[in-house]
């Protein structure tokens, strides 16, 4: 068992990112992953040549049977859902973190993964994102490789019709969200106008709070940056951070946070904001103290 053991915990981290990208949560990632752990522990493996194959079908039928669950229970809820974000220091990121955002999976493309059908989000996560070969993920989704194929091939049509443009110079993102920030603080409304995309959406998901219709989703920059305005207050309390591995924002009131936002950027301006202040949800999530903006 201790060899089993040690086999697993070599492959955690590709499990864990697996069921990230499938689920959009931290906490129930980790569920699956440790229900793949127990599968394996009641299994007998020893004619597995790929273990790590093998682990990452197992985790794929976990998280099917998790998203399915999910849906029937999701299907009277307001639509507004942010997944949860990843969250670091830009000067010192977690080691687990990076692995689980290996190739950089930004939170407006799992806003995205969260609108498909649970078996094209397993075909497409498995297929494109992990290169698992169709032959493997049909018997996950029960379907034939050639349909599983077509799943995956659904899915990336969605993902790429509504996955904003994405700024990837870093030092750029840093720049456009601090301008975003100076001018929330400042409330400064033309400011805001000047950073923003003519036509970026922020998605507000507060959770519990939702019931008396604080959650929404914004769209247009006058609305967006009407809407940043009632952050001014919130906003001496927001520092720079890594959300998913681009510039966001962390507001932490006496230290304890109050919402995480992400930001896409495309030309120099912000394309779309995804926020979380779900109290419940932030609580669970590991975020680091932040030095000031």
């Amino acid at each position: 068992m201790d060899v089993l053991a040690e086999r697993f915990e070599e492959n955690r981290g590709h499990l864990r990112a697996v069921a990230y990208r499938m689920l959009g949560s931290v906490s129930e990632a980790e569920d699956a992953v440790q229900e793949s752990w127990i599968r394996l522990s009641r299994s007998d493996v020893s004619g597995v040549e790929n273990l790590g194959g093998w682990l990452t079908t197992v985790v794929g039928r976990v998280c099917l049977d998790m998203l399915r669950s999910r849906k029937s229970r999701r299907e009277d809820a307001l639509e507004v859902y942010v997944p949860d974000p990843v969250v670091d220091r830009d000067d010192s990121v977690d080691p687990e973190h990076a692995a689980m955002l290996t190739d950089s999976v930004g939170l407006a493309l799992m806003v995205v993964l969260e609108a498909l059908p649970p078996v094209e989000r397993v075909a497409f996560v498995l297929h494109d994102m992990f290169q698992v070969p169709f032959e493997e993920i049909a018997p996950i989704v029960d379907r034939t490789p050639a349909s599983a194929r077509q799943l995956a091939s659904r899915a990336r049509r969605k993902v790429q019709g509504r996955t904003p443009r994405e700024e990837v110079d870093r030092g750029r993102q840093r720049e456009v969200v601090g301008a975003f920030l100076k001018a929330a603080r400042a409330g400064d409304f033309e400011a805001l106008l000047a950073v923003l995309d003519p036509d970026v959406v922020l998605r507000a998901d507060t959770g519990a709070a939702a019931v008396g219709g604080v959650s929404r989703l914004v769209s247009g920059a006058r609305a967006v940056a009407q809407q940043a305005l009632t952050f001014t207050q919130f906003a001496p309390y927001s520092r720079l951070a890594l959300v998913n591995g681009a510039y966001g924002l962390v507001t932490a009131p006496e230290g304890t946070a109050f919402s995480v936002m992400s930001f896409e950027v495309a030309d120099g301006r912000v394309v779309e904001i995804n926020l979380l202040a779900d109290p419940d949800r932030l609580a669970e999530l590991a975020i680091p103290a932040l030095p000031e903006a």
